[in-house]
């Protein structure tokens, strides 16, 4: 697996059905409709994880006041995810994709640099998909800490 296949702005978004962390199916058909953010996360409870995914849920009003909802998705199962949920009191789904399907439909795994090593791994990236399921913004590589503040000015939210 490697991180040649990226999406760009104008491509259709890989649909998806995944588990959220009560084991209940959720699929990007569900957002038809309305534009959602879908963001790929390594690993529920790691510091940065827990900082970007306490930073959606800090602005998830302004979010949603402008029409979009937030979808987190990541390698864990669903009961971490619950745990995630609760401990942090996360407002807006996380799904849980172990066999990697989805972040690899994505281009969200596959190789990546870490402390100088290359490794196959969860590729930090988030998308805004459009109410026709078009990809909007997609980004790769984020930084877990102020990527929520520079998403916003991006979409001048």
């Amino acid at each position: 697996m490697t991180d040649n296949h990226r999406l760009s702005p104008g491509d259709t978004a890989p649909e998806f059905t995944l588990p959220d962390a009560d084991g209940n199916d959720v699929s990007l058909s569900d957002y038809r409709g309305r534009k959602v953010i879908v963001y790929f996360y390594p690993a529920a409870m790691t510091p940065g994880c827990t900082k970007q995914a306490c930073d959606f849920r800090d602005n998830l009003a302004e979010l949603n006041g402008a029409g979009l909802d937030v979808v987190g998705i990541s390698p864990d199962k669903p009961a971490k995810l619950a745990t995630f949920r609760e401990r942090d009191e996360l407002t807006f789904p996380l799904l849980s994709d172990p066999e990697k399907t989805t972040l690899t439909a994505w281009g969200a795994f596959g190789e990546k640099k870490m402390y100088g090593k290359t490794v196959q791994g969860v590729i930090r990236s988030t998308f805004l998909v459009d109410e026709n399921g078009k990809i909007e913004v997609a980004q790769y590589n984020v930084r877990a800490t102020g990527h929520v503040a520079k998403l916003r000015r991006d979409l001048s939210l």
